[in-house]
């Protein structure tokens, strides 16, 4: 199917610009999402600084810097959860990562159109996983720092 890219419909031209636009808030919010992770972080057991989360909304680049992150804030949540003593599986959101990765990658490849559809769909389904699972990690960092303080503070006070 070739397409002529010379006579395509303002509407048609709107909507790419739209899809682009929508897929590129989108990976804002998640890049935001590692970056607050990230923060809570002890920095002594970052292996990547938060602001490094925002490569992620580079289109293309992306493709690279996810597994990159998949990786590094697997390892640095290990670190952290360790360090606070704090029981979680092993390596946090590292298959989760991977495996989105792995098929955003496969979805930038130009495949038949019935495989992409099951890949792009796919890779939604694990951006989402992941997503949540690195908002949930980051959520149980901020529960257990505000535990901690409100030990310190009731300490301080008996």
């Amino acid at each position: 199917m070739n397409i002529d890219y010379e006579n395509l419909s303002p509407e048609m031209i709107q909507l790419v610009v739209a899809v682009f636009l929508i897929r590129l808030a989108v990976w804002v919010f998640y890049a935001n999402t590692v970056r607050k992770t990230l923060g809570c972080v002890s920095p002594e057991n970052r292996l990547m600084t938060p602001n490094q989360a925002w490569l992620l909304v580079i289109p293309l680049f992306n493709i690279y810097w996810n597994f990159s992150v998949a990786s590094r804030l697997a390892d640095s949540l290990t670190n952290e959860f360790y360090d606070r003593k704090i029981a979680e599986e092993e390596n946090p959101g590292r298959m989760a990562g991977m495996w989105y990765a792995w098929l955003f990658l496969l979805s930038s490849i130009p495949l038949p159109a019935f495989i992409l559809v099951t890949i792009g769909l796919l890779s939604i389904v694990y951006f989402v996983g992941y997503w949540v699972k690195v908002n949930n990690f980051r959520n149980l960092l901020v529960e257990h720092e505000k535990l901690k303080n409100n030990r310190q503070t009731d300490d301080e006070t008996a």
